[in-house]
This record gives structure tokens, sequence and C-alpha cells, in this order.
């Protein structure tokens, strides 16, 4: 059997050496993972998804299941990398550590390292382009006729900024460091100003007047999801109808295909946050219950990763006014399972700024942050966070300067040497958060004589998880989940007596405590974790019959009992 792949976790793969990557984990450790491609991107690249879990104790299908995916965004590449990190974390742990190995035992686990592997491999090119998502054109299929590109113009493999003196310009160097570009102040007049824009090419330039075109690429794979999902006109980048882009279709086909997934990561960068539903409502209107949960579970997230986790409708609007729907509206609000979104690296943070506004920040802080963050790119990434100001000779504007901040490969993402130290934050996180996920098991079987060749047949099984077998109220609500399913297996010759073949009884209780032991009320169902079947047969003594139970998002069992 092949060796176990080491990955390098400093580095982003390329669509070809990701995939070799992947399928080398499942050549090493066939019996525990498998790869399969769930779709093709709009380019034709697989998407590619590694299922992890234990063939010796079951199919992943019979198993409660939590789903992690990354790099829906074309640079947020460090999201395929905690991916990656988490694999190879599970795959080696198994059965040297006690956790990783009960969790692949008991359930499986769904990696899609790079939901978007086009727009990833367009951001790792050697000439790159920095798009928000797809490639596909939107919402028109046609090259700009004039304005500003956004582009790497001297082929340095980077996309930065350009800047060139102009009296009329808004920006000024900083007195204390001339790296730095800094507001002109209101009023202000008679010194060095400049105008600054991003890196690219001009089309059709008059000499006077330069506007920015938007990406030709205009999608945000995030805003394609089904639920809530709204126009261009009120949200940019939806494209033109629900799972519209092959890569979301995927996704939503292959979740709505395994019922057994009831809670999932997303990954993205930055901010070095860890963000919950919801992302349409306030918590006041969010079901309560689900709120206390989703509550408990983020502590343990923050205790665990060092992010602090926060509101999306409260916390991380990117307009006051507005709000952005994507992944977790679709996964939590319309089929009621568990889910945050992780945006991994916060570059700030790391330069010491530490009381920041999420949001806020990025349109207006103080300059004394800049400063840190420059103090940070010379002293820990050896000055190349912030380029230093260098000349070039531009083919439409003649001597600019080219510098200023490496947006993909400092802010957008952690330095090389960083990389992994972020991607470990989290699968402590990811393993407890999985064998938090409710578990179906077989409690007791009975099988009593009524008669010569006459049987009741019981049939009790428990939830031997922390979560409900619902996983959230939102699930019944939207009625997502149904309750266990028992069902009667009846070979030729057995006749029912009483007692449905198929039955669906109730939600079961994980042993997540309802209130503490010093509540007012005691908790009145004691073991609503429990449920029973019962059936009576009439068969000859000695025959076999077959159960079943299963959960949509607990599992499923099979037992057999003998008529005796």
């Amino acid at each position: 059997m092949p060796a176990l792949p080491v990955p390098r976790f400093d580095t982003f793969y390329r669509h070809a050496e990701l995939g070799q990557l992947l399928q080398d984990y499942a050549a090493a450790r066939p019996e525990l993972v498998t790869l399969e491609s769930i779709g093709k991107s709009h380019e034709g690249r697989d998407i590619w998804l590694v299922t992890l879990t234990s063939a010796a104790t079951g199919t992943d299908r019979d198993k409660p299941a939590f789903w992690v995916d990354g790099n829906i965004h074309a640079g947020e590449l460090t999201a395929s990398t905690a991916c990656l990190y988490w694999l190879h974390q599970l795959v080696n742990g198994y059965g040297k550590e006690a956790q990783i190995t009960h969790l692949l035992d008991t359930r499986a686990i769904y990696i899609c390292p790079r939901l978007n592997p086009d727009g990833a491999e367009l951001a790792l090119a050697d000439k790159p382009r920095y798009i928000r998502s797809s490639t596909r054109p939107y919402p028109f299929d046609e090259d700009p006729v004039e304005g500003l590109t956004v582009e790497d113009v001297d082929g340095d493999g980077r996309v930065l900024h350009m800047r060139l003196p102009d009296p009329h310009g808004p920006w000024k160097c900083h007195p204390d460091d001339a790296r730095l570009m800094v507001p002109r102040e209101p009023g202000e007049f008679g010194g060095q100003y400049y105008r600054v824009m991003p890196e690219g090419t001009l089309t059709h330039f008059d000499g006077l007047q330069i506007s920015v075109n938007p990406n030709r690429e205009g999608l945000d794979l995030n805003r394609n999801f089904p639920s809530y999902w709204r126009q261009e006109y009120e949200q940019m980048g939806a494209g033109p109808y629900p799972t519209s882009e092959p890569e979301v279709r995927a996704m939503v086909a292959f979740i709505t295909q395994h019922p057994n997934i009831g809670a999932a990561v997303s990954f993205h960068t930055h901010s070095g946050v860890i963000l919950r539903p919801m992302g349409t409502q306030s918590d006041d209107d969010m079901t309560p219950e689900d709120l206390w949960v989703y509550k408990r579970l983020s502590a343990l997230g923050e205790k665990l990763t060092g992010y602090p986790a926060i509101s999306i409708y409260h916390d991380f609007k990117y307009h006051p006014k507005e709000i952005i729907t994507g992944t977790q509206d679709w996964v939590y609000e319309h089929l009621g399972a568990l889910f945050w979104t992780v945006e991994i690296w916060a570059p700030n943070k790391e330069a010491g700024i530490t009381d920041y506004d999420w949001i806020h920040w990025y349109r207006e802080h103080p300059v004394e942050d800049d400063l840190k963050l420059l103090k940070w790119s010379d002293e820990q990434c050896g000055g190349n966070a912030h380029v230093t100001w260098y000349p070039y000779r531009h083919p439409q504007l003649g001597m600019v300067e080219l510098g200023g901040w490496d947006r993909l490969n400092y802010w957008r993402n952690p330095p090389p040497h960083l990389r992994e130290r972020e991607a470990a934050r989290f699968p402590a996180w990811l393993t407890q958060l999985a064998l938090s996920l409710p578990k179906l098991e077989v409690l007791r079987t009975e099988v009593r004589a009524l008669g010569p060749d006459t049987w009741r047949v019981r049939f009790a099984v428990a939830n031997a998880g922390y979560l409900p077998s619902n996983v959230t109220k939102r699930a019944i609500e939207r009625k997502t989940a149904r309750g266990v399913v028992f069902e009667l297996h009846l070979p030729p010759g057995v006749a029912l007596i009483s007692g449905k073949q198929r039955t669906v009884g109730p939600q079961l209780d994980g042993h997540a405590p309802k209130s503490s032991l010093q509540a007012f009320l005691p908790n009145k169902e004691i073991t609503a974790d429990r449920a029973v079947a019962e059936w009576v047969v009439k068969a000859p003594r000695g025959t076999h019959l077959a159960l079943t139970a299963s959960a949509d998002r607990a599992g499923t069992v099979r037992t057999e009992v003998a008529l005796d």
C-alpha cells in the first residue's frame, strides 16, 4: 500500500496537484478515504470531494455526517489549506488518537477542499487575476472597450497599486514613512499629492479620465444558493437564477442527496472570526433553542481556535442597511442543519491592532494602525506584505510607481510561514462539532412468544449524541428531518398481525442538558433520547427477522432477531 502523502501547508496547490494529492490519500488509506468528483466547474474542472469514514464500521450514508468546504471565492486559497490540514490530521490520527478513531468509526466527514477550482486557478496563474469567484462572464459576456482593467502589468506575479504625482490627487506620503499613502486633509493644499489606482492596463485612455472596470467575471458563487436568493439589483453576483452555476449546483445536489449531513463549516478568508447565522434576521427573531445551541458551540469554537465567534446579522454586515445571504442561509435557515462560516486570518490583529470593528475598520481607521502594519511587514514578512514603490514605464500612463499592499499573499491569505499555523487552529473544534452530531444506536431487542407461532417483537433505539436527532428546531419547522423510522422486513411466510411494517417515531433528544440542575422545574422527559417500536407477527419458530431504524441526521442501525 502506498505511503501516506505529506502535503506542504505553506504552498497553495494548483488544480492538477491538488487532485493528485487527494488521489494519493485515497490510494494510501482506501479503508478510510474515498474520492469522487461531484461535478464539473464552468471550465470543466473536477470538483473533488473526499469522504472519510471507517468502511469496517459501515457506509458513510448510514452514519451522521459533517460537511466542510473551502475556496468558494477565487483568491481565498487558505480555505483549501484548512480543509487539507484537517484531512491530513484525520487520516494520520486514525488508529492512534482515540477521539479521531471514534469519530471516523461513528461518523462520516465530507470535505470539498476547493469548491471553485476555476477561480483559484486564475488566482494562482503565472500572471494572476484576482476576481471574486467564478470565471464565467457575468452579467454580460463582453470585453471592456475603455477604462482600467485590473491585472498584473509588469509580470511579477502580483497585482499591486499604481501611484502617479497629481496636484489634484487625494493621497500623500506619510511624513514619517514615505511608503505609506494617507488621505489628504480637508482644505489642505501646497504639498506633493498623488493619484492611486489598482495595477492594470487602460483601454482608449484619453489622457484625462480613468475609471476602473468591474471584473468581466462578476459572479459571487456564495450568492447563488436557493435560500433568500435575490436578483442582481439587490445582491451583486447572484447569477441569473438560484443554483444557475455548476459549482453551487454540485454542492446543493450532494447535500440534498445526503440528508445525514447535520452540520457544516465553510472556510473563507479573511478577518479571523467565526460567523454564525442568521444572516437575514436578528437574534431576537431566531428560534431560541437554536440560538442557545449556536452560542454554546460557537463559544467552544472561540476557546479552541482563538477566533471570536460573532453574529453575521449583528456584527458582520458589509453595509448597515443591507443584509447578505449565502451558504449559511441555505444550510441553516432552509435545511435546518447547523452551519458556520470561518473567515481565516487577520493581518491587522497580527500587527498588534486589537481594538477594531470587523467591517468598519476597512472604511476608516487611525493612521497609527497602518504604521503598525508596515512594521509588521518589515519585521515579520521581509518587507513583502507592503511592497516599496518602484518605477515602471506603463504602456499608457508613462512613468508610474508600482507598490503598496500585496493583498492576495498577505491580506487575503497569510504569508507562507503562517499558513500552517492558521490551519492548525481548527481540527480540534471541527472534530468536536462532528462528534456532537446525533448518533442512533440499538438499545435493545425483545422477542416474546404469545402462542405457538405468534410473537411480539420490540425494538428500542437511543440517540447517543449530544444534539437531538433533528439537530435544530429549524429542521422541524421546515419539515426537513423526520423522526426515527422503524421498519420490519418480512420474509416470505411471515404475517404481520399488529403494528405497521414501517412507522415514523419521534425525534430523539441528545444528551445536551436543557437546563442546569439548579433549575426550578426538572425536565419532564427523562428518557426522551429513546424510542421503541413493537410488532406482533405470525411465523414458525426459528424464523429470523431483520429490523432497521433510521433517522435522517442520526444514521441507520440494523439488527436481526430470531423467533425462539
